[in-house]
């Protein structure tokens, strides 16, 4: 309903252009500074010298576009975002695009990751606008003056057939601004139809009086995945209709097999099988950094062969969780390897001095996604021995032909480490540990090489993951340095990302904490403590969680509803206040909450917390009835509802 009306009225169509190139970086002699240099976030900084006039999203910057009653010009991206440096370099470093959007704009650079609240609403109006974009990074939307969308696409090439593409982003904005000019009035009707619909959307549903805690939701959550798992390669949201479709990690899903698994569902061989496949196809395929460890944010194709580039905190943190289960429900010690080596380039590259976890690792180094992780076959033939090359080469498939741009290598496994140990006479450990010193020759040449950026942001919830994630390695590897990690990086939070009422930050970079956490900042932290007083016992941990529950129950809760809104009741106010209940790359703040609340009851013992948890998923009801696949992390505590409803 709302997509055909917004056809109806919004009178701009989108382009939208996502193709591969590779550019040079362009060098700031620093002869422009605009607002942004005032900016912590390392990817604001970046634009800090651009020739547009950026500033952040702030009350003031609104207020200067009222008071010239200029249209925004809205610009969303992140530090490891490929294309969005591919934009900056293009059109943002363009004089002759800089000052047209000087002089008719004003123009708002964000960080997506400092603000999803901002990210949301607008990535959720460009959907709006037109129902065939899926959206994606960079966002580039135009506001009303009062920051109302109106029309928006995502990365745009600078000029008319750049890259094959009829109107490049100078045709565009001079577009855009002359319709402005011309029809303010329309222009603005349309916003507030497209602002009406979106502020709907972001509401949700009205939960139904006699709303109940449904266990089909489970069944048919499993029946989803199932439909779309991908038997030979693993993974899910497979289509032979679509077989080239990208291909997501989605830890959310395969935490909730292994909660099948362990609690002895029926459908417990099933849910082992999509596992196992998953986790060993994810664990042969180049979208597992081979030599340095840790995981890429997703592949380019079905077969996990090559990746995106980019490195997240947030992926890596759950996926030490998952490889962690899978290790200790199989024993493989291929998994475990997974999780040792994830963890150790998680302290390598990520963690700061204090025991704090930077965000990310950029796709791109020296303007080339991907180059600093492959390889020209006589590159490792320089570097290694005949017998090195010959056992490397048959076990990461560098006897074959190259898998990346037709002409390099992303190492990556052509079968198991079982099946290439028997390829090669040896057994399984042997191997490994033969493997040893040619990948540690191959990392530390690589090493060398100049390295893609580190966004330094340390935010609380991605940190929140990762404080559980190696504390639930450290429990289950028995390796206690991982626990110790994760107090490390527990106290860093507690110690610097704190205010005097014991509110949290959103964000810490270069010393300072900034910004008001959202709700799974919160969510994300008390699991992250509980995970620690799980694996230790220490009850001081419970302690810190619990005080910090109550403070997310006093700004969060919605006492009309259930549940928790994303943002807090003194929240800078957007275009809508949401509550989300869907479970991303990143799980909703309610799914990892409904966890934290009944593990409060169990070990509090205090049924006001089962209540809470199950008002909360009852707030959740309506995308349950109609969606259940979207709110897998959610769907991992039914059972607990379900078996506290019966001894009631």
């Amino acid at each position: 309903m709302y997509s055909s009306l917004t056809a109806q009225r919004v009178s701009f169509s989108l382009l939208f252009v996502f193709l591969l190139c590779n550019l040079s970086d362009a060098q700031s002699d620093h002869k422009h500074s605009n607002a942004l240099v005032k900016e912590t976030s390392p990817y604001l900084l970046l634009h800090a010298h651009n020739p547009v006039n950026w500033y952040g999203w702030r009350e003031e910057t609104l207020a200067l576009a009222k008071k010239e009653n200029k249209p925004i010009f809205l610009s969303i991206g992140y530090t490891s975002c490929h294309w969005c440096h591919v934009m900056e370099r293009e059109s943002f470093m363009d004089e002759e695009i800089a000052n047209f959007l000087n002089e008719n704009f004003i123009c708002i650079k964000v960080d997506r990751e400092e603000r999803p609240d901002v990210d949301t609403i607008y990535m959720d109006s460009l959907r709006v606008v037109n129902r065939r974009m899926n959206g994606g990074w960079p966002l580039s939307m135009f506001l009303t003056p009062d920051a109302k969308p109106f029309f928006g696409g995502t990365y745009f090439p600078a000029r008319d057939g750049d890259r094959g593409v009829r109107f490049g982003f100078l045709t565009i904005v001079n577009r855009v601004q002359n319709a402005w000019k011309t029809q303010e009035e329309k222009i603005r009707k349309d916003a507030d139809l497209v602002t009406d619909i979106v502020r709907k959307q972001l509401a949700g549903q009205t939960i139904a009086a006699d709303a109940k805690i449904d266990s089909q939701w489970v069944n048919q959550c499993f029946e989803s995945l199932k439909t779309g798992f991908d038997k030979e390669f693993g993974g899910f949201g497979y289509s032979p209709q679509n077989p080239t479709r990208p291909k997501f990690p989605e830890p959310s899903n395969l935490l909730f097999l292994i909660d099948q698994i362990q609690s002895e569902s029926p459908r417990k061989e099933e849910a082992n099988r999509f596992l196992i496949t998953t986790c060993e196809r994810m664990m042969m395929g180049g979208i597992l950094d081979h030599l340095g460890g840790g995981f890429h944010r997703y592949s380019v194709d079905r077969f996990w062969q090559i990746p995106h580039f980019e490195k997240m905190l947030y992926d890596n943190a759950q996926l030490a969780t998952v490889y962690s289960a899978a290790y200790k429900l199989t024993g493989r010690e291929d998994f475990k390897m997974v999780v040792e080596e994830l963890v150790e380039f998680s302290l390598r590259e990520l963690k700061n001095e204090n025991g704090g976890f930077y965000s990310a690792l950029d796709a791109e180094s020296e303007g080339e996604e991907g180059k600093f992780y492959r390889w020209d076959k006589q590159e490792f033939k320089d570097l290694l021995s005949d017998e090195e090359f010959e056992l490397f080469a048959k076990v990461y498939g560098v006897e074959n032909a190259p898998n990346f741009e037709r002409k390099y290598f992303v190492p990556q496994l052509s079968v198991n480490f079982s099946q290439s140990a028997e390829r090669v006479s040896m057994t399984q450990a042997a191997l490994l540990e033969k493997l040893k010193p040619i990948r540690k020759k191959l990392f530390d040449s690589r090493a060398k090489r100049p390295r893609p950026i580190t966004d330094t942001k340390i935010l609380a919830s991605w940190n929140g993951m990762m404080i559980r994630g190696l504390a639930d390695a450290g429990q289950m590897l028995e390796r206690p340095e991982y626990t110790q990690a994760a107090k490390n990086a527990a106290m860093f939070i507690l110690k610097n990302m704190l205010n005097e009422d014991g509110r949290l930050y959103r964000t810490h970079t270069d010393g300072k904490a900034s910004l008001n956490a959202y709700l799974p900042d919160y969510a994300c932290v008390i699991d992250g403590l509980l995970a620690l007083h799980r694996s230790t016992g220490e009850q001081d941990w419970l302690d810190k969680a619990l005080q910090l529950q109550k403070v997310q129950d006093e700004l969060f809760w919605d006492e009309k509803s259930g549940g928790y809104f994303y943002t807090s009741a003194d929240h800078q106010a957007l275009l809508a206040r949401s509550k989300r209940t869907n479970d991303g790359p990143v799980p909703a703040g309610n799914s990892v909450t409904t966890g934290n609340l009944i593990y409060f009851y169990k070990a509090l013992d205090d049924k006001s917390w089962l209540d809470k948890s199950r008002a909360t998923v009852l707030s959740a009801s309506p995308l349950l009835n109609e969606f259940p696949f979207s709110a897998p992390r959610l769907l991992i505590h039914i059972s607990d509802l379900s078996e506290s409803s019966k001894s009631e």
